[in-house]
Parts: C-alpha cells; structure tokens; sequence
C-alpha cells in the first residue's frame, strides 16, 4: 500500500512539474487595463486619484496616499498564479518635470507578505528602468533594464510600449523605432503572483510616489502591442485600451447628475467661480463666453461651449529692436516665463531677448550676434538651450554659430558651445528614440552654395554636439523636421545652386540611424517649409521666394509667383501637390488653430518695387481649400509666430526693413 502511495506521490509531482513547464496564457491573451481595475472595478478608488485634463486629454493623477491605488493580482491573472514570460506592457503618460535624482514609479507588483518587487516600471528625469525578479520568492535578488538619454518629463503626452521576451526587451517610445536591451539574465517561465498585488504608481510607500498623469497602463500577454497601436496619425496618444472615463469627452450630464429627480440642481452665472470639492457637480454659466461647465472637484469641465471664432486683429504692441529683425522665436521656460528672441542683423549691441511682462515683452538680455538669421530653442531633459544661426563672420574673421544654455542660478542664457558653420540660415531641434539632434542650414562658402549641411548629435557623456551627418545642399535656407506614425523625416528648402533659384528642394527619412533622400521637389528661391495636420491630413507648405536663373530675360515678375502646399498620399507614398497661392517674396508660413478653425498666415517680404505689402492670413475651407480672410500690412515681413498668454492669443512678425516688429491680437467672438 506504502509503495502505491509513493508511485502516485512520484506521478503527481512529476504531472504538476510538466505543467509548470508549458506555457499556460493566464489572461487569455487579451490585453488587460490596469488603470480600469482602479476606475470601473468592483471597488473603484475614488480617493485614490483625480481626473484632469491637460493640451485636451485627459489622465488620472494620484492622491498622496500612495497605499489606496492598488488591487490584487488575482483580478488579472485568473486562470493561473504564473506572471506570462512574453508580454508588453503599454503606458500612456505626462510629466511635467523630474529632478535629475529622483525616480518615480509607474506600477509595481509586490508579494504582500515580503513586500518583494516581482515586476515593476519606473521613469526617471532621463531613463526608464524596468525591474523584475529572476526568481520566485525567497530569492530577492532583482534584475534591472535601463533604457537612457530617454526625457519623457516635457510636458508632452507620450505612449510607451515594452515589449518583453526572454532575452530581449524592446522600447517604442511614441511609435518611433524601437530600442533593443538583451538580457544577461532571461526572464522568469514561471514567475509566481500567488498573494501579490498591484500598485499603481507607487511601490507602497510615498517615496517614488507617480507625479504626472497616467491615461494607460495595459498589460497584454504573449504579444508585441506595438504592432497593434502603430502606426498612429498621433503617436503620442496610440491607445490600445483607454478606461472609460478617461474617454468620455465632454462630460454628459447624465454622466454626472446621479441624483434623484427632486434634487435641487446648483447653477452659477457671472464670473468664474472656485471649483473644489465642496462645489463637485455644480454647474456654472459663462455668460460672456456662453459656455456650460460642471465642477469635477477641481477644475471646471466643459459640457456645453461655444466654438471660438477668429473676428479680427488689432495692432497691440510695437517691438522696438535692436536693428532690423530677420526672424522671431517665441518660446516658454517652465516657472519663468514666455520669451521671445530676435535675430538682429547689426552685431553691437546684438540681438535681444524679451520676456513677458505686464501684458507686453520687454528687454531682457542682450547677445551678441553677426547678422543673426535665426533662433531656435529646446529641451534636453529640464534644460532649456538656444541656438542662434550667424551668417556674418565675426571681427576676428571667425565664422561660427552659437548654442546658449539658460542658467537657472544667473537667469540668463549663458555659453555653451560653439559650432563652425557656413552662412548658416537656421537651425532645427528634434528628438528621435530618446537622442537631441540639431540640423544647420548651411547657405554658402565664400561664393559656393553647393555645400554640405550638418547634423549634429548631443553626447550625453560630453554635453557637447557632435557631427552626426553631412547632407549636401544648395543655398539651404531653413530645416523641418516632422513625424508620421514611426517615420522621421526632414526637408531642406534650397534656394539657389549659383546659376538658379529653380532647383530641387529634398526630403529626408530617417532609416537605420541615418537620413535619405525620400523625395525631391521642384522649388523657385525656397525660404521656408511649413509642417501641419488638418484633422487626419498632413501637408507641407513651401515659402518660394523669386524664380531667377542666371543669364535669362525674365518677362515677368520674378518676385511674384505661387508658393505651394503639397499633401501626404499615402496610397503613393509621397507628397503631390494640393494648392497654389500666389504670393510676392514669401520667406515664411506660419500656420495656427482658433477654435475648430485651421489657418495659414504668409510673410510676403517684396514685390519687385516696394517692400509694404500685405501678408495674408488664409482659412481653411475644407474643398475649397485655403481661401484669404484677412490682409495685414507689413514692411519687410520675414517671420511670423503666433503665442498665446493668459489674456489671449498674439502674433508677432519681423521686418529685415526697420527697427519694430509688431504684436498683434487676436480679437475672438
């Protein structure tokens, strides 16, 4: 009978430890969302976070106690207690700023009893680490992957997929290509959640405690998710699977007003009134904007508003300059201010920075430059750079174009580093896979146009940028960089090769780490390429300045031709020509919503005679196309911004003729 027993002992051990080793889908393969658990499950969290929504999207922020958001594992892993050995985990996020030695938790998954990290994902201000345990408990040992030079905390929306396999895991940070890690160590068969739970946002404390906002956060099993949410006409909002209440926008009353019939239901007109907790529900009529809003406890959130309309522009402020201005970069420094620098031609006393004060810019900083072309400001990581393009040599018959790092001990912009270039014309930022590049438009070299522009890449080991890539170019006069789905892409505007203004302007993909040539287009003079998305519908505008080729008889006005917006074709797999605007010296588009409203404003610089002409403002009219609202006098207009403040919305443009660019505001009905 004893040795019955022990052969029956032997097979079920033996049974139980095959089906240990195969492989048994715990979630049925379906993606599972994590941040429902909290919001729609059988016990929803109220307290445990705060709906809010930042750039028109909405996401969850945490409560400061860290030990209400979480669950057990057994809510997802229903079937079996084994965490799957292939799987991708999907997070949409926002955060706004990290200090450079603080670590903050997306989920975690902890043994109750231990308190043992199982799998967990954290962000940092420059690196996303994905942590795991080798084995199952007692071993508390844990593995982590680092993916570096990664800056999510800019105040931007991104989505993130982690796709993880036993050797390998794979980053797709906004459907861009992915990084690869290989893993020393494989990742567990048969990782035990038996009596764990999961934390969101947190590791069961309030150290590493989430700060920004979370709109999803989907564990699927046995898949790459990535090939299911890219490509994605906005990457950084791919969705796999998005919690109902984070989709419901705007609110419905019937969302809301869960009380009986006889309640008395709260209405306040006038003002803006405050909305807390004590206030949740209420609802308030903006009379001036005539706009309907219900209190969520801690911002007022439209139900029913009237869509913003463009009326008219009215002049609001002269910008007195240095000298004459070739062009205007408006930008913000997180918890200092909006600024604007622009690029002067005279070298003393230089181009000057404004800032934002009481409702108009003022002179902030002086910076010498040599005929400064442009300005071009961004991020790495909090750091905020700027970087001017000279076009003249200096006194000492150097030529080089300047990079500026704003000191947050000094509030200035002070020296970072210096890069030689040729009559440079503009600079271009970009992040692709988590690296900074910045592009130069080299224009000419004594009387040569035919030269190369230069890429450079930043080198987080020497805070320096390094030559990255040389693309040849004829007279480049401005980079645009702009993505679609996972590709990267640049284009140059070439404005003349030495005998002609009429020469091909050029395309660039970025394809296994370098840029090619993806498709040419014929241009006269181009000064400027504009990027932009009309609904679902991408399209670049080009600024062509004047058709000359040497030693020809032109009959007509050379200055006066059509510049053009061209539209992505996907079925073509290129940009075909949508429209022609005519236009006189175009050297710049600058395009800018109100409301539902698309719009397109073009800096006309010169007609043949006169320099005062009108720049025109164009409204998108669906199959008509962009049709002219409004004309605007300039003089010598050469760059167009538009920004928006507190008290409204603004466009600002410069004159290569005089010493005062001109504010305008937007006037809304």
């Amino acid at each position: 009978m004893s040795a019955l027993l022990l052969f029956w002992a032997v097979l079920h051990s033996a049974m139980y430890s095959n089906l240990a080793r195969r492989h048994i889908p715990c979630t049925d393969l379906k993606p599972q969302n994590l941040l429902s658990e909290i919001t729609e499950g059988p016990r929803t969290l109220l307290n445990g976070f705060r709906m809010v929504q930042e750039r028109g999207v909405r996401g969850l922020r945490l409560s400061q106690d860290a030990n209400t958001v979480h669950f057990p594992a057994s809510l997802i892993f229903k079937i079996c207690n084994y965490f799957p050995a292939e799987f991708s985990i999907v997070v949409t996020l926002k955060v706004n700023y990290l200090p450079s030695k603080k670590n903050e938790y997306i989920f975690t998954l902890l043994q109750e009893n231990s308190n043992q990290l199982l799998v967990g994902l954290r962000i940092s201000s420059d690196k996303l680490h994905f942590e795991f345990s080798p084995a199952s408990p007692p071993d508390s040992h844990r593995k982590r992957v680092t993916f570096r030079h990664l800056y999510l905390a800019d105040r931007r929306w991104h989505t993130l997929s982690l796709a993880v396999t036993t050797n390998i895991v794979s980053l797709t940070v906004d459907c861009c290509p992915p990084i690869d890690v290989f893993l020393d160590i494989p990742f567990p068969e048969h990782l035990n959640t038996a009596s764990s739970r999961f934390y969101i946002g947190s590791r069961k404390r309030r150290k590493g405690l989430f700060t920004g906002l979370l709109r999803q956060l989907v564990l699927l099993p046995g898949s790459d998710a990535t090939r299911r949410i890219c490509p994605h006409p906005n990457p950084q909002l791919a969705a796999l699977s998005i919690p109902k209440l984070l989709t419901e926008i705007p609110l419905k009353p019937t969302d809301v007003a869960k009380h009986p019939y006889e309640t008395e239901v709260k209405v306040t007109v006038g003002s803006h009134p405050s909305c807390t907790e004590t206030e949740t529900s209420r609802l308030w009529f903006d009379v001036i904007n005539k706009g309907l809003f219900i209190c969520d406890g801690k911002t007022w959130v439209s139900i029913l508003q009237a869509k913003e309309r463009l009326d008219y522009l009215e002049d609001y402020q002269n910008l007195v300059t240095n000298s004459e201005t070739l062009d205007v970069e408006v930008f913000e420094i997180p918890d200092t201010g909006l600024f604007a620098a622009t690029a002067n031609k005279k070298p003393w006393p230089g181009s000057t920075i404004f800032k934002w004060s009481d409702g108009k810019f003022e002179p902030y900083q002086n910076i010498t430059t040599y005929e400064a072309q442009a300005w071009k400001h961004f991020f790495i990581g909090p750091q905020v750079f700027l970087a001017v393009a000279n076009f003249e040599k200096n006194e000492r018959n150097q030529e080089y174009s300047v990079i500026y790092r704003w000191s947050r001990r000094k509030l200035r912009f002070v020296l970072h580093q210096k890069l030689a270039t040729h009559s440079a014309r503009d600079w271009e930022a970009f992040r692709i896979g988590g690296e900074t590049y910045i592009a130069v438009a080299n224009h000419r070299e004594g009387d040569n146009h035919n030269i190369d522009s230069i890429i450079y890449k930043w080198n987080p080991s020497t805070r320096l940028f390094e030559r990255n890539q040389t693309i040849p170019t004829s007279g480049a006069y401005d980079w645009e960089f702009f993505t679609i789905g996972p590709y990267s892409f640049l284009v140059v505007a070439n404005t003349f090769n030495g005998t002609s203004t009429r020469i091909h302007s050029r395309i660039y993909i970025q394809l296994g780490g370098m840029f090619r040539l993806f498709q040419s287009i014929p241009t006269f003079g181009a000064t400027d390429w504009e990027v932009f998305r009309v609904r679902e519908r991408v399209f670049l505008a080009v600024a062509n300045s004047q058709s000359y080729e040497t030693g020809s008889l032109n009959q007509v006005n050379p200055f006066n031709i059509n510049s053009t917006i061209y539209e992505l074709n996907i079925t073509a797999q290129m940009f075909v020509k949508f429209q022609d605007i005519p236009t006189n010296s175009a050297v710049d588009w600058e395009f800018f919503t109100v409301g539902d409203d698309s719009f397109l404003v073009v800096a006309n610089s010169f007609d043949g005679s006169k320099f005062f002409l009108n720049s025109v403002i164009y409204r998108w009219q669906g199959h008509e196309s962009f049709v002219p609202v409004h004309r605007l006098p300039t003089y010598g207009c050469t760059d167009w911004e538009k920004f928006n403040t507190a008290d409204g919305s603004y466009l600002i443009y410069s004159s290569a003729k005089e010493r005062i660019s001109k504010v305008l505001k937007l006037k809304t009905y």
